[in-house]
């Protein structure tokens, strides 16, 4: 069977990502939006960003959403709104992408680094705990790092697609006076099994973000993110923050950014929302193909909230697979012509550039083991069911 597929495809190449078919469905309908756009020429902030955010306060449960520039504008936004900075310190996982501390280092904070779970690859309320106590002081109510930074904040990530424990984190985070800025970066539409019922990523803490960048489940044409909130007062500071602070036209009541979701990418993404649903099941089928063929081969990610009659209980931004032999097999791969990435090669706790916080080998194991096994396969809705079948008989093939 593997040797009769394979030889079958072999002049076949199978991308980790192909948008061009999607778009070729969509484009009558993309360029009817974006021609209104332009015939308006009304390109920032408009009424198809206003409508964008109207649908995602629909989907997630949000009171409010804030459209911004990119996911990585949004997270900024939201520490800036909540007035962390130099003084403080954020809880972030070491095993995602680099923004997630990188927005925590650009305000001044310190970011400090969380283990992730094997089975899930995100941090847990354990992990979290952990990290408390090997790297803080409790002095009153407040904890304190080395350097006498205040631990401010926890972000989880909701990474690949599925959901951090949401429920525990968040009771852990209110025992401790942290806020909760959730990372959803990769899972719009993802569903939790909260103990009040079903929430959405995103819509589940104080506060959380999403990333449009053209990769993502909901991708537009270019740069651009989504902040919601459940708080009045904090949605009123992050629009005002989303344009330099300025709530009245040219009166800064505090410094902001230029974060504005452009009308443009919301015509975009205005067409696309109503089929994340579908595209989600889509990536689910895909996912569950492999899985039935692979899992005996790889280990992969877990899906803990299956069992709970979740419809969206794992979104698949990426199907992640693991095995010691990673580097070899993604190489049979690549020749066989068939994409792959590996997310994410190095932690974040071992990068050059967070150096001055004295982490070494060692201290975050799980990331560590996951840096050096984890591989991502082609994902994404339009891959066709013999395409899946190859990279199933390849890797088959591999671990003869």
């Amino acid at each position: 069977m593997a040797s009769r597929s394979c030889h079958s495809f072999c002049a076949v190449r199978v991308p980790l990502l192909d948008l061009s078919q999607q778009y070729g469905e969509l484009r009558d309908e993309i360029r009817r939006e974006t021609d209104e756009v332009l015939e308006s020429q009304h390109f920032i902030l408009g009424p198809k960003g206003a409508a964008l955010e109207q649908s995602i306060c629909e989907l997630t449960g949000a009171q409010h959403a804030i459209g911004v520039s990119s996911g990585t504008d949004a997270l900024l936004a939201i520490l800036m709104a909540l007035g962390i900075g130099r003084g403080d310190a954020v809880i972030v996982p070491s095993f995602t992408f680099f923004a997630t501390a990188g927005c925590v280092s650009r305000v001044g904070a310190t970011p400090v680094f969380a283990d992730i779970n094997p089975a899930t690859f995100n941090i847990t309320a354990g992990t979290i705990s952990e990290c408390i106590e090997r790297r803080f002081t409790k002095r009153g109510d407040d904890h304190f790092d080395r350097s006498g930074n205040r631990l401010r904040a926890v972000v989880p990530v909701h990474l690949f697609g599925l959901c951090c424990e949401m429920d525990a984190i968040c009771a852990l985070a209110k025992s401790q006076g942290l806020v909760v800025i959730e990372d959803a970066a990769q899972a719009i539409g993802a569903e939790y099994p909260s103990s009040d019922g079903s929430r959405h990523a995103g819509a589940i803490a104080e506060t959380g973000y999403f990333s449009f960048y053209p990769t993502k489940n909901l991708g537009a044409a270019g740069d651009a993110g989504m902040i919601v909130c459940r708080d009045d007062a904090l949605a009123v500071k992050l629009q005002a923050c989303r344009q330099h602070g300025m709530e009245s036209r040219y009166f800064h009541d505090f410094v902001g950014g230029n974060f504005r979701l452009d009308e443009l990418q919301a015509a975009v993404l205005k067409v696309k929302l109503p089929r994340l649903s579908q595209w989600a099941a889509a990536r689910r089928e895909i996912a569950d193909f492999y899985r039935a063929n692979l899992d005996h081969h790889l280990e992969l990610q877990s899906e803990p909230y299956r069992i709970r009659s979740l419809t969206n209980h794992h979104v698949y931004h990426q199907f992640v697979a693991r095995t010691p032999r990673r580097d070899e097999l993604r190489e049979r791969l690549k020749d066989r012509e068939i994409g792959t990435a590996i997310y994410y090669p190095l932690g974040l706790h071992q990068q050059k550039c967070f150096s001055d916080l004295g982490y070494k080998k060692g201290d975050l194991p799980a990331t560590e083991r996951a840096t050096a096994e984890i591989l991502a396969l082609p994902i994404y809705p339009e891959l066709p069911r013999d395409a899946q079948q190859y990279v199933v008989d390849v890797i088959a093939e591999f671990f003869q």
